[in-house]
């Protein structure tokens, strides 16, 4: 069976954590994103540092010893569609944290009009009313691919998938057994 692997951190906190600015710039973007806590904001940006820090490294190579890799990287940002289909790579040093943070379901889910708020959509991703395609996606933070976009709906088998309104008590169904006051 073999030895699991070990686990890892999957992101940097700051260098200066307690700087006045770099806190209002983090609460900004959880409050624009939803970010439950600010390790999701980190893991998000050490993403997007790696992304870069092979774009930089690449850069660095000549021509023919960075083809493969040059196409590997920009075949996995526009595929993701955190690049465009024309980008080139030094497109990739101009990324930022909102970049990658607009291709998360939650985001897309709310950007789509299936919840009402960008923390509703959290709430349904989370609770099993959303999909991609015909499989159901519990995490908010799953990076949507461009092919899958277009697939996100409600879960079939959940009461929002129904074009009517989920079954509620009415008012006339709710006094039914009470007088009014």
């Amino acid at each position: 069976m073999g030895d699991p692997k070990k686990q890892k951190k999957k992101y940097t906190t700051p260098k200066f954590p307690w700087r006045s600015d770099i806190l209002q710039s983090e609460l900004k973007i959880m409050g624009e994103y939803g970010l439950r806590n600010k390790r999701e904001l980190w893991r998000h940006k050490t993403m997007l540092s790696r992304f870069r820090g092979i774009a930089r490294s690449l850069l660095g190579k000549p021509a023919e010893e960075r083809v493969k890799l040059e196409s590997q990287l920009l075949r996995k940002l526009k595929r993701y569609g955190i690049l465009s289909e024309n980008a080139v790579l030094d497109d990739v040093l101009d990324l930022t944290v909102e970049d990658i943070l607009e291709r998360r379901l939650q985001t897309l889910v709310f950007r789509k009009g299936l919840a009402k708020t960008i923390y509703q959509a959290r709430q349904l991703i989370t609770h099993g009313h959303i999909a991609i395609g015909d499989r159901r996606v519990f995490s908010p933070s799953y990076l949507v691919q461009v092919d899958e976009e277009d697939k996100i709906t409600y879960a079939p088998f959940s009461p929002l998938a129904n074009p009517e309104p989920p079954i509620r008590f009415s008012i006339e169904l709710g006094s039914k057994g009470a007088e009014p006051a």
